[in-house]
């Protein structure tokens, strides 16, 4: 059983500021979009594209980046589920995955989204930081920062997929003696 440190209206806040510190940064929509790394970096992207859309009135694009082809850690044979509908080249691209531990994700990410086209610049949005990379990448935007042991698991619950919001951190099991 884990402790919830996110549920579905702390997550929607969260996601609310995300959206409103993306458009100040980047002084507006224009030339913005947002790219989601599946599996659930994806409707967490959807949500600040929709949010940044309603907020200044004009519509930011988003699509899904699938990374999995570009990971070092993993094999086997997968299909590559990325599709981008729009020009990546000279965009400002905010990135969205839902967590950043080692950093390994981002880096296979980065891999996959130069497949595609050369942003102009390429900005890192998470919803949760928990530490502990092994890479050198950070957020520019992160939702909430918690502090994990390395062998702790953060989950990330959608409702697109789980059917509810949430963020569930489960602590390792104690060695017994």
């Amino acid at each position: 059983m884990g402790v919830v440190l996110m549920d579905m209206a702390d997550i929607r806040r969260t996601l609310g500021r995300l959206a409103h510190e993306i458009l100040e940064a980047n002084h507006g929509a224009e030339d913005l979009v947002v790219l989601g790394v599946l599996r659930r970096g994806w409707p967490i992207a959807k949500r600040i594209a929709f949010l940044m859309t309603q907020i200044e009135g004009t519509t930011v694009p988003c699509a899904k980046l699938d990374a999995r082809l570009h990971r070092d850690d993993r094999t086997g044979d997968v299909e590559d589920e990325t599709d981008i509908p729009f020009d990546l080249n000279g965009k400002n691209v905010v990135l969205v995955d839902e967590v950043i531990f080692t950093g390994r994700t981002v880096r296979a990410a980065l891999d996959a989204l130069m497949v595609h086209g050369r942003p102009a610049r390429v900005e890192l949005a998470v919803l949760v930081d928990r530490g502990h990379r092994e890479l050198p990448i950070q957020p520019n935007f992160c939702g909430r920062e918690i502090v994990t042991e390395a062998d702790d698991h953060v989950l990330v619950k959608v409702n697109e997929y789980d059917g509810e919001d949430s963020v569930v951190l489960e602590k390792r099991s104690p060695v017994s003696l």
